[in-house]
């Protein structure tokens, strides 16, 4: 199902769930190269138990699936994650339309966000209204920081 389409930037974004199987594919297939051959994360490490429960998302530009994301509920609220953009997209604002679109979809839900930031990813996130907390962790070998969305 298409949310966001516009002729001037040529963006697209689907949601869909595991149970669509093509797009599922192409997901993962994002996530598997950017998380395990550039980042380096044990395959194990980058798929878990959330996957089935998840809301999924491909964004789309200029036809192409180039970035991909999910989010799913928590006793803590709702956590986004797995944003991963392929390589040659990043620095030309298109993956931050799919951010405001995820965080567009679970405010309604009144329950607090909250995302797991790469160190190398805080600035990007605060610019649309998280906060770190706490001090830095591992997940999967690589710095991160507790995230919440204060708007």
């Amino acid at each position: 199902m298409c949310f966001f389409d516009t002729a001037m930037d040529n963006v697209r974004i689907e949601r869909f769930t595991l149970e669509d199987k093509d797009k599922a594919e192409i997901a993962l297939k994002i996530r598997r190269k950017v998380f395990i051959e550039e980042q380096n994360v044990d395959p194990e490490e980058e798929y878990d138990e959330f996957e089935d429960v998840a809301t999924h998302f491909l964004l789309y530009y200029n036809g192409n699936p180039v970035m991909t994301a999910r989010w799913h509920e928590t006793p803590e609220g709702i956590k986004l994650g797995r944003f991963a953009m392929l390589k040659e997209y990043r620095g030309k604002g298109i993956g931050s339309k799919l951010l405001k679109y995820i965080i567009d979809d679970v405010l309604p839900l009144k329950k607090p966000l909250f995302l797991n930031a790469q160190v190398t990813a805080v600035n990007y996130y605060a610019r649309f209204g998280f906060s770190k907390k706490g001090n830095t962790f591992l997940e999967a070998g690589i710095k991160h920081y507790l995230m919440e969305y204060e708007g």
